[in-house]
């Protein structure tokens, strides 16, 4: 407690290199140190090596393709739902499909459960505390080696084999650089201010419930906008722009969504439903405006209407 307290009080006079070393002085204790709004709490150390930052996970940006494909997921709390969503994965993915979970802070326990599935096909980061979600999902995508990246939603829960229609539709055709389960489109009569829901096919946008796209491409882009926040405009955003690093290497960068109904289910998103609406709804607005100042009017990274 005496440590803690001495770092916080680092943290607050922006002494970060003497915070950084007193959560390690913490950690070497067999404790784990977390910020909150209220100052910061204090647990034993979990069974699980904790890192400090997202800096502290492998960038893998340069390295060759491993393997097919990675499936991605963000774990910032409601255990009972990540045990539901990386069961289903497990069981409904092939043998040579990697899951990487990151979970941000171990909120309620949700560290621990991930560490219950721990195993040669997972690959588990654990943060102190929590980490921006674009952030958060441009380290995954730096970390993993396959050919194609997979983002997962913790409310998407696969009732059988979802994954292989997906990666199937990118190995299909080397214009194809994204697939999902979701997809939208621009309504243009709009003049770009909303998106419908797209049927199969071709769309402008897939959304991140899951979301398979060329690992190469993805990196091209940049992976999401630093700023982005929420889910839905924080997707399309990211879509446009792999569309558009797709245009800028000469391939017509197609995202599509495959004909049928794909085997999952939709859960609650707790990222929409439980967090702070004024928030949200702020952060959603921003995200927008930054996707209409950047993109509106190519109709060049649209779909053919």
């Amino acid at each position: 407690m005496a440590l803690a307290e001495q770092r916080a009080t680092a943290r607050t006079q922006r002494d970060f290199a003497a915070a950084d070393r007193l959560r390690d002085e913490i950690l070497a204790a067999g404790w784990l140190v977390t910020d909150t709004a209220a100052g910061f709490t204090l647990a034993p150390k979990p069974a699980y090596d904790v890192l400090a930052s997202l800096a502290d996970l492998p960038d893998n940006s340069a390295a060759a393709d491993t393997h097919r494909a990675t499936v991605s997921v963000l774990v910032d709390g409601w255990p009972d739902d990540v045990r539901v969503c990386l069961a289903a994965l497990f069981e409904h993915t092939s043998a040579d499909v990697v899951v990487q979970a990151l979970d941000l802070g171990g909120v309620d326990g949700a560290g621990d459960a991930v560490h219950d599935f721990a195993g040669p096909r997972l690959q588990e980061w654990h943060l102190a505390g929590p980490a921006g979600w674009a952030n958060a999902r441009t380290a995954l995508l730096r970390a993993d080696t396959a050919r194609i990246h997979v983002w997962c939603d913790l409310s998407t829960v696969l009732t059988g084999d979802a994954l292989t229609p997906l990666l199937d539709e990118i190995d299909s055709s080397a214009e194809v650089v994204g697939a999902g389960w979701r997809g939208v489109d621009v309504d243009l009569a709009d003049d770009w201010r909303s998106f419908v829901d797209a049927g199969p096919g071709e769309v402008d946008a897939v959304l991140g419930y899951l979301f398979a796209m060329r690992r190469s491409t993805a990196l091209t882009a940049g992976g999401p906008h630093p700023k982005a926040r929420f889910y839905r405009n924080a997707d399309t955003e990211f879509s446009l722009a792999l569309r558009e690093a797709a245009r800028a290497g000469g391939a017509a960068g197609r995202l599509v969504v495959p004909a049928g109904e794909l085997p999952c289910r939709q859960g609650r998103h707790h990222g929409y439903h439980d967090g702070d609406p004024a928030y949200r709804d702020k952060e959603s607005a921003r995200t927008y405006a930054r996707l209409l100042q950047r993109f509106r009017g190519r109709t060049d990274l649209l779909a053919p209407r």
